[in-house]
């Protein structure tokens, strides 16, 4: 009875609740509706709240306040943990990532109008372009001017007259748009080169439809998935082989989007390569592989035009491959997007296309974009300054104005009068930099900012894929909101956050894709190539994890109560000896070695001290970063949880000590996950091999460090500790340590997974197992190495194991490890290897 009671003031409880959060959002949609803000999404032109947003906030207000506030925080949990960030212009670290709580609605009417827009405007510029690096044929007759073409840097005069491979200049097309005063949608500008945000809104999409799943399925929102299968599979077609391999070619990870690479390329599941992965052999684009050259059939480029061959572009870039230009006139390599495909993203074309839609499609532009006049003509240029107070300038062909400090446009009417006059003669001077164009309020729509609804200006990015059947969208895109109500234009890098874009229908969506599905696949059972940057990464990986597992027994070692810091002189000499391992190591400063509390947690968390745990496992995060497309959600969590458990301020020696054990749980988590989950192929033992060839070399410095000769009781007992043998050992010998069982257990023996023999064992098998990048049949120099260390050990006795014959072990271990590097990931001159594997006999 009781029971039953409770339950039904349960329920009132959550009946009452629902009912206070309709009340509180009904006054939230009043308060918003009095607020000046249009054009406004979520208000139509009747100032009545558009009939999607009625029926969102309508399944929104059953939400009771504190259950709306868990769904938000849910989002932005998972944003943390997937460690999802961008970098903005001028950064020197990431930020993270910043989503709007509510999404962007578009009813499924109002959507088909934009798409046909968006469509129709890709398949112009297309033409254009083909025009442009072909027959040329609109300059010729007038309908280009030359100086706008030519004046882009973004025209490319060694890619004229190259056919694109695959047959496209634009294989994926994106427009910026906005709602007009007249309540139509208006295209702010396009992106042809190589357009950003698709990633972001996959990640986008993954969030909110998380954090309201019932919500996201009521409102019957198309899947993004379908359009990226139908980009894939047209980049596969567009190859010259039925099994292509296609790559995201990205500057690295410190380019502005780089997490939006790694996502694509994990995603679509396409190699992610930088241009020092790549080299041309026999008129084809190659990476650079463990296993040697392999052909690369299709490159999706995320690299500025200009950068791409340094032989024929921009002879100072090192983002591109030497020679990549003449592999495309010998139609070598698909490029998405075409080099030279950025030149209709001048502001300076702008005005020109109507006429050209006309022209070449023989219809009007379904979708106006911003009145633009390019001051490169007369005409033009005098309208411009005419109505000088009237427009905004910007720059014909970047953001900008070119010769003032503003990232942005400028407005004459907000200058003095020497500014004023500058403006003038720059613009009388030399016109075609500039442009003039009607200063258009950006429509805006609702966020959630303090517990009620704000009017935001916002610009979304709609992105358009070629396909055979012709161009395909994204249903929903990517949006960008302001921070600032008055708002001309938003970039991420003006401090503004992200929204998800929910197409809206009044029909069931079906989760089915409508891609046609063939019958026969071919099984694979590897996870295809390692690019030689990728393994050299994941090696480093395991070492900077392995280094930081060894300081951390160190800390904790010193630091535990029952560790060699007791006062006898067996414990200060013992102590003494962690103290010294540790500035070696690059852990502490020489000035810190006569305070144990200092030491301790310089050695934890010191951000200066390059041998720090933190700063190992910061080292670790910046490497991981490299490899976000092949690290699951679940390792990247772990090193992040790792490396912001080491930047918290410890109070005392428990809490050091509590901090070292904790991480080095974490790092067994991580140990644990590479095992259990990776997949065993050549990235999986890279990482292995790094965590193997440092684990050896840490245990051998032990061993020479506390199992010297005179080594007594404490020593041995600490290096048992380090080598977490201590169990082990007990079992076995029921005494008191003696320097030949230890010395056995932590070196020699074959069994002990903490050993060095059972490292050079595991290092012997994985490097059998790798490729072979020679053609002559002989054990290469890694292999020669690891098979003497290995017989070296497997020889050797206890009993006359000298701290001499450590540091030698210790000496081929370091050799070991520089040897493998060497082989499998050269740098500098010795990158361009001409070694390929033709066989095995």
């Amino acid at each position: 009875m009781g029971e039953g009671a409770a339950e039904q003031d349960d329920k009132a409880g959550r009946a009452q609740g629902q009912r206070e959060g309709q009340r509180r959002l009904a006054q939230w949609i009043r308060d918003y509706s009095r607020l000046p803000g249009i054009p406004d999404e979520f208000l139509g032109p009747d100032g009545a709240p558009r009939a999607v947003w009625s029926r969102f906030f309508d399944a929104f207000g059953t939400l009771a306040p504190d259950e709306a506030e868990r769904r938000f925080a849910m989002a932005d949990r998972h944003l943390r943990e997937a460690g999802v960030t961008y970098r903005a212009p001028g950064d020197s670290a990431d930020r993270p990532w910043s989503i709007s709580h509510l999404p962007l609605l578009i009813d499924e009417a109002d959507w088909q109008q934009l798409s046909a827009g968006i469509a129709q405007r890709a398949e112009l510029l297309e033409l254009v372009l083909r025009d442009i690096y072909g027959e040329g044929r609109l300059v010729a007759e007038g309908a280009l001017p030359a100086a706008a073409i030519a004046g882009s840097p973004e025209y490319l005069r060694p890619v004229c007259g190259v056919p694109p491979p695959g047959g496209r200049y634009l294989s994926i097309y994106a427009a910026d748009v906005g709602r007009g005063p007249d309540g139509r949608w208006w295209v702010l500008g396009d992106r042809t080169q190589a357009p950003s945000g698709a990633g972001y809104a996959l990640e986008n999409r993954l969030v909110l439809s998380r954090a309201f799943s019932d919500l996201y399925k009521s409102m019957n929102v198309p899947r993004v998935a379908p359009f990226f299968e139908a980009f894939r599979d047209s980049l596969r077609a567009r190859a010259d082989r039925d099994e292509p391999r296609i790559g995201v070619l990205t500057p690295g990870s410190f380019s502005e989007t780089y997490f939006e690479h790694a996502t694509l390329a994990r995603y679509l599941g396409f190699l992610l390569v930088e241009g020092d992965d790549l080299a041309v052999s026999d008129n084809r684009i190659h990476i650079r592989t463990v296993a040697g050259l392999k052909r690369l059939d299709v490159l999706l480029r995320r690299v500025d035009s200009s950068s791409l061959d340094p032989l024929e572009l921009d002879a100072s870039s090192r983002l591109g491959v030497a020679g990549l230009i003449d592999v495309l006139r010998k139609d070598g390599v698909v490029v998405a997007n075409m080099p030279g495909s950025g030149v209709p993203e001048a502001r300076a074309l702008l005005g020109f296309l109507p006429a050209l839609s006309r022209r070449l499609l023989g219809e009007e532009l379904k979708m106006p974009h911003i009145a633009t006049w390019w001051c490169g003509q007369r005409s033009a240029r005098d309208e411009v300054l005419s109505r000088l107070d009237e427009v905004a300038i910007e720059g014909a062909y970047r953001r900008g104005v070119p010769g003032f400090d503003s990232t942005g446009p400028v407005l004459a009417s907000e200058l003095d009068a020497g500014e004023r006059q500058r403006l003038i003669d720059a613009i009388t001077a030399r016109g075609m930099d500039y442009v003039g164009q009607e200063v258009v309020r950006l429509s805006t729509m609702p966020v959630w900012e303090q517990g009620q609804l704000t009017p935001r200006p916002f610009v979304l990015r709609v992105f358009a894929a070629a396909t055979p059947d012709g161009w395909v969208i994204m249903p929903g895109g990517f949006c960008r909101i302001a921070e600032r109500a008055d708002a001309r234009a938003v970039s991420m890098g003006d401090g503004a956050r992200a929204a998800d874009v929910w197409v809206v229908s009044d029909k069931q969506v079906s989760t089915a894709t409508l891609l046609p599905a063939t019958d026969k696949v071919r099984i694979r059972r590897i996870a295809g190539v390692l690019p030689s940057r990728a393994a050299d990464n994941l090696f480093w990986l395991g070492r900077y994890l392995e280094r930081a597992e060894a300081t951390l027994r160190l800390v904790r070692a010193l630091g535990s109560p029952s560790g060699p810091n007791k006062g006898t002189a067996a414990s200060l000499q013992s102590a003494e000896r962690i103290q010294r391992l540790l500035v070696a190591w690059g852990a502490i400063s020489q000035t810190s070695r006569t305070a144990p509390g200092r030491i301790v947690a310089e050695a934890l968390q010191s951000p200066e001290r390059f041998g720090s745990a933190l700063s190992l496992v910061r080292a670790a995060q910046r490497t991981a970063t490299s490899l976000r497309e092949r690290l699951s959600p679940d390792a990247w969590q772990v090193i992040t949880e790792m490396a912001e458990r080491l930047a918290w301020e410890v109070e005392d020696d428990d809490s050091v000590v509590s901090a070292a054990e904790l991480t080095l749980q974490e790092l067994a988590s991580f140990a644990g996950l590479a095992q259990e989950n990776m997949n065993r192929a050549a990235g999986w033992r890279f990482l292995d091999i790094g965590r193997r060839a440092e684990r050896a070399i840490n245990t051998t410095r032990f061993a020479r460090q506390f199992a010297y000769d005179e080594a007594g009781d404490e020593d041995l007992d600490i290096l048992l500790t380090l080598v977490d043998s201590q169990i082990t050992y007990r079992s076995r010998y029921l005494l008191a340590p003696i320097l030949a069982p230890v010395r056995d257990l932590a070196v020699l023996d074959s069994y002990n997974p903490r050993s060095v023999a059972f490292q050079v064992a595991m290092l012997n098998e994985h490097i059998v197992a790798l490729p072979s990048l020679k053609e002559h049949g002989l054990i290469e120099q890694p292999q020669r190495l690891a098979v003497a260390v290995q017989a070296m050990l497997a020889t050797a006795e206890a009993e006359k194991l000298e701290v001499k014959t450590l540091f030698s072990l210790e000496q081929d271990l370091l050799s070991l490890a520089e040897a493998i590097g060497l082989h499998y990931f050269p740098h500098g001159p010795n990158a361009s290897r001409p070694e390929k594997l033709t066989g095995l006999a």
